[in-house]
């Protein structure tokens, strides 16, 4: 049956302006274009109502249950809505036939197929209809009248559709996939009579953006139509004459415009005035206009919205590489020939092979240069201390600073307290007061303030600070909006894997324990439980170590939170052990580095894109050593140039001058090389691409040390006694007592290197660290750090809004098998972005395109020892789990402590509806792996250790949660 009740302007109400309420209890406004150009207010009670006629046409008398219908088509108007509220968030226009293509969809994904395809053939007949009446209407009807465009100056003036032609061609140039056609054609059909010129700019970056699901390529077409609205929107926030019509016309200008933009911005004190004092026609003749073309829309949409320097009427005057350029000036600004450095930062920066981290980007070169990542802090156990900590938070996080808490000095629930002769309500209700504070201080707008509390695993408040992150009980005593951290020390997992108790107790009784580590921390603590049987201590209690390993990983897959991080491996292989202890990790866990009451720990970062230092043969080892060579430069340029807005942050980061070089794009090289994510290959790549890395940052700091002195707590540091990271191994192992298994090989001239650092001493006390890109990866266009694809093809949502992502290499290698189609498009779709279960998909392509959820976590382990081997920090580990249960989380967290990591990130897990759409990898990958991992996790007494059932719902951290890039 043909349905025949679907009206062609399903949503268009008769008149005004129509308000779609997304999910969130929000309302976008919408207007409808109807097919006559004409607009009208969206309304969508007729979706609802042309949607139940449709199922009344096709099921009849046999549509069964009404209220089963009636909800039905309640659901599947909610998600159309929206989906087009997502698509423009800030409101505007949309076409019906963008409706009826939400709605199509929608039918397919709730399987009501037959309803669909009478749905579609409908639309076709209508279509067919309307044409055969156009045409006999053609030959007598006058030309119809062009449609006008009202500029900002009020004018009406007509559409100059040769200009908009212009664009979209040089958009299109170089991108065999993109069709400059359907783009002008989708533009057009999205324009009325009367529409402003700066909606006829925006419809045509949202078609070009409304077809990168069908084509990759149309990601970066979409970018250089945005640039149009960049361009045109910087002319004239610097006051500029409206000359540059493409970006042909701006490549001859940009030089002219980059010298007008560092004037301008140090005239509306935006940027330092020493950028005006460089030589601005050498650096400007050193720009690369044509990199403005390597954008993807995500990632230029990101700099526009959040990145580049704007007037206080919100007036963009940077565009790209005057971007690029003003964060490589401001950290060059102090080098001899600061022209020269300035023209290499920016060729580094601007090509991509290397990103500096979020604050660097944001204050780089502005009066307020705050260009460190992450702060670590240690709160006192006093009242004023307390306080003091809490306000250094809100000054650090001010300027875009993410956040790690020692919280463990501060006494448990029912201590006593000496000044009132009272007992103490613990360390909750301070937790709570940080919780508020990061939310108050949101960084100027361009993200939330973010911080991690940690707590070692022994205090006394410990089963509490696991429930921070719950949902139910008491709201005063739960931090809806910080991480959290377990700080977990060795003998706890021994306890742990030995099935032994465990005894908590409060830190003002056993004060020693924070700063010990190895076998001198279990000394003291079983001296302590000794002390406590005797009833010596006022507040302790003795419980299984099981039970609390089970509250914990219970919790951190309820919640996410807390993340589990290792006290020993950070400080028995820490390089400046001599002058204080790690107590904590940063916001993202990558970060390790020591902390007392005089030293906040600060550490700055950038990340190497892996992608770009690969090719055909390989790793490119000569690139990348230039790349390391020249990025450590920069960020040990960032300790010098760097505003501090507090005291204890600049002493420490002068005095031992740690950064943190990691590295994105991981993934991104593996598909390049044809190496699968579970394998062991790709551990080995892991393995042998962080080894180069290291070794050249270690090099270039030894130099750096020659060149500007070595750091001032260089003596007696590990580096001063002659042991690298590879070489600190061991001492983990000597203070662990067993229960290590770390691979320890190497390939390049360690001993060489060894040599020249204590020979020439170290510039930085600290060189590696992977944090997790979630933004600059965005900007350049990678997978972010070290993770796997999370699917290849899903919405990306951040601060910027929603995004199509699709995986170029996945179509690239479709498009040679000649299978990248719309079915193909719409398989990926229903299988949320995974290959698994598309047959005419070949089994080898399957298994290299995996997802997150696909890849055995183990593997995801195993690439991280390799890697932390080389790292003398630690690095973001995310491991994905399709389907956790208490077994396996088991297994897998006590693997990443015998592998010797340093920290874990989230726990990722999906949905009970996408768990029964997608397939993990075949049971041979997974006898493979087990043969790689050894027998360890999968004892007896490990296995036993937590029950082995799967839950259905899980609600660990959202993969997309836009607020998880706090670091990058």
């Amino acid at each position: 049956m043909t349905v025949t009740s679907c009206v062609p302007d399903a949503a268009a109400a008769p008149e005004g302006t129509g308000s779609a309420a997304t999910g969130s209890g929000a309302e976008v406004l919408l207007q409808v274009i109807r097919r006559d150009g004409q607009v009208a207010g969206f309304d969508a009670g007729k979706i609802t109502l042309a949607m139940s006629k449709a199922f009344l046409a096709v099921e009849g008398d046999h549509a069964g249950d009404s209220h089963r219908i009636h909800d039905l088509v309640a659901e599947l108007t909610s998600q159309v809505v929206d989906a087009l509220s997502r698509r423009r968030p800030q409101g505007g226009t949309v076409h019906i036939e963008d409706i009826q293509d939400q709605v199509e969809l929608a039918l397919m994904r709730a399987g009501e197929h037959r309803v669909a395809r009478d749905y579609v053939l409908y639309r076709e007949a209508r279509a067919r209809q309307r044409a055969e009446k156009a045409a006999l209407a053609t030959a007598d009807a006058p030309a119809p009248t062009g449609l006008r465009v009202l500029r900002s100056d009020g004018r009406l003036e007509p559409l100059d559709l040769q200009r908009l032609r212009r664009l979209v061609l040089e958009a299109a140039a170089d991108l065999p996939g993109v069709d400059a056609d359907a783009i002008l054609l989708d533009t057009q059909r999205n324009l009325f009579d009367g529409v402003t010129e700066a909606d006829v700019a925006q419809a045509l970056v949202m078609s070009a953006r409304a077809l990168i699901e069908q084509e990759p390529d149309y990601s970066r077409a979409a970018a250089r139509l945005l640039l149009d609205i960049l361009r045109r929107e910087v002319l004239a926030s610097l006051g500029l004459p409206q000359t540059v019509d493409t970006q042909a016309d701006m490549a001859e200008s940009y030089g002219e415009v980059f010298r007008a933009y560092i004037r301008a911005g140090a005239d509306l004190e935006l940027l330092d005035p020493q950028l005006a004092r460089f030589d601005l026609q050498r650096l400007g003749a050193a720009l690369r206009p044509e990199r403005d073309l390597q954008f993807t829309y995500l990632g230029l949409q990101t700099l526009y919205d959040r990145y580049f320097i704007h007037t206080s009427a919100g007036e963009r005057i940077e565009l790209p590489q005057a971007f690029f350029m003003r964060v490589a000036m401001g950290l060059a600004i102090n080098e001899i020939d600061r022209e020269e450095r300035a023209i290499e930062f920016y060729e580094l920066l601007s090509s991509f092979d290397f990103m500096s981290s979020t604050p660097t980007l944001f204050n780089s070169g502005t009066l307020r240069p705050q260009l460190s990542s992450c702060y670590l802090t240690t709160v006192p156990d006093d009242l004023d201390g307390i306080y003091s900590a809490i306000k250094d938070n809100a000054l650090l996080s001010k300027f875009a600073g993410g956040l790690g808490n020692d919280w463990t000095r501060v006494r448990g629930m029912g201590a006593h307290i000496k000044g009132t002769n009272g007992k103490s309500q613990g360390v909750v209700p301070f937790l709570k007061v940080a919780n508020d504070t990061a939310v108050a201080v949101n960084q100027g707008g361009k993200r939330k303030g973010a911080v991690c509390g940690y707590l070692e695993t022994w205090h006394i408040d410990v089963e509490e600070f696991l429930e921070l992150r719950k949902n139910t009980g008491d709201d005063r005593r739960r931090t809806h909006d910080m991480n959290t951290a377990n700080w977990v020390p060795d003998l706890f997992m021994k306890r742990v894997a030995e099935d032994s108790h465990w005894t908590l107790f409060s830190p003002d009784e056993t004060a020693d324990l924070h700063d010990l580590t190895g076998r001198a921390f279990e000394e003291a603590y079983e001296a302590y439980e000794q002390r406590a049987e005797r009833g010596e201590l006022l507040v302790h209690k003795r419980l299984p170590a099981m039970d609390l390993w089970r509250k914990m990983l219970a919790m951190l897959f309820e919640t996410g939170h807390p993340w589990i991080t290792f006290k020993d491996p950070c400080n028995l292989r820490y390089t400046n052990q001599h002058v204080g202890r790690v107590h904590s990790s940063n916001l993202c866990t990558e970060i390790t580095l020591h902390t007392n009451d005089q030293e906040i720990a600060v550490c700055n970062l950038g990340s190497v894109n892996l992608a770009a230092h690969v090719n055909d043969d390989g790793l490119d080892e000569a690139k990348l050593r230039r790349t390391v060579r020249t990025a450590m430069r920069m960020l040990d340029n960032v300790i010098d140039y760097n505003f501090y807005n507090v005291a204890q942050a600049r002493r420490s980061n002068l005095r031992h001058r740690p950064v943190g070089l990691g590295l994105m794009g991981f993934q991104d090289a593996l598909y390049r090389l044809r190496l699968s994510y579970g394998s062991e290959e790709a551990v080995a790549f892991a393995d042998r691409s962080m080894e180069v890395i290291s070794y050249h940052a270690i090099s270039a700091s030894t130099d750096l040390a020659v060149e500007r002195g070595p750091y001032q707590s260089f003596a007696g540091s590990l580096w001063s006694q002659g042991i690298l990271p590879i070489d600190s191994i061991r001492l983990l192992a000597e203070g662990r007592g067993g229960y290590l298994e770390m691979d320890d090989s190497a390939t390049l001239d360690w001993d060489s290197l060894r040599e020249q650092v204590q020979r020439q001493g170290m510039r930085n006390s600290n060189c590696l660290a992977i944090a997790p890109t979630a933004t600059i990866s965005n900007i350049v266009g990678v997978c972010q750090s070290i993770e796997p694809t999370y699917q290849n093809l899903f919405v990306k949502s951040n601060l910027s809004g929603e995004f199509t992502v699709v995986n170029p290499a996945l179509v690239e290698d479709l498009k040679a098998l000649g299978l990248w189609d719309k079915v193909m498009v719409n398989d990926l779709k229903y299988y949320d972005g995974s290959v698994q279960q598309i047959d005419r998909i070949p089994a080898e392509l399957r298994q290299l395109y995996a997802t997150a959820f696909e890849i055995d976590a183990r593997w995801l382990v195993e690439a991280g020892s390799r890697r932390q081997k080389w790292l003398d920090q630690a690095q973001s580990l995310n491991l994905y789990m399709r389907e956790p249960s208490g077994r396996k989380l088991d297994n897998l967290y006590k693997l990443a402590w015998v592998r010797g990591l340093k920290t874990t990130y989230y726990l990722r897990s999906m949905g009970a509806t996408h768990v029964e759409k997608s397939t993990m990898a075949d049971s041979s990958r997974a006898n493979t792996l087990s043969a790689v991992t050894g027998s360890y996790g999968t004892s007896a007494a490990s296995s036993a250790a937590v029950a082995d059932e799967p839950v259905a719902a899980p609600s660990a951290c959202s993969v997309l949660d836009p607020t998880c890039e706090a670091c990058q």
